[in-house]
């Protein structure tokens, strides 16, 4: 059972691009977990209707940041917005506030197109 389906926004592909293969068949199968199950280890929310797909792989944290967007009637939906290497602890406030923009961008061009 899928709890959600997940799609990447364009500056998300790009992110991915940037990636080392195996990095990227890794984050993609950790994306594919937590939409089977409810990990917080995978899939964690953060805040202001943010959440992050967390990956760990060759000493690296790699971060998917990410919102829901439940407005169709078929699957729920989540969107992945960009990410980033974590280096720090904590999410930075750029990259929470990058994501927020994306998501705003997001439902207006989804309402309006």
């Amino acid at each position: 059972m899928r709890y959600f389906e997940t799609v990447f926004l364009d500056k998300a592909k790009e992110f991915l691009k940037t990636l080392q293969p195996k990095t990227v068949r890794k984050v993609l199968y950790n994306i594919d977990l937590a939409e089977q199950t409810n990990d917080p280890r995978l899939f964690k929310k953060l805040r202001n209707g943010i959440w992050e797909f967390r990956t760990k792989y060759s000493g690296h944290q790699i971060r998917l940041l990410a919102f829901w967007d439940k407005t169709g009637n078929t699957e729920t939906l989540v969107v992945a917005t960009h990410g980033f290497i974590k280096k720090a602890g904590r999410v930075p406030t750029k990259e929470m506030a990058r994501a927020v923009a994306l998501r705003k961008k997001y439902f207006e061009s989804n309402i309006n197109g």
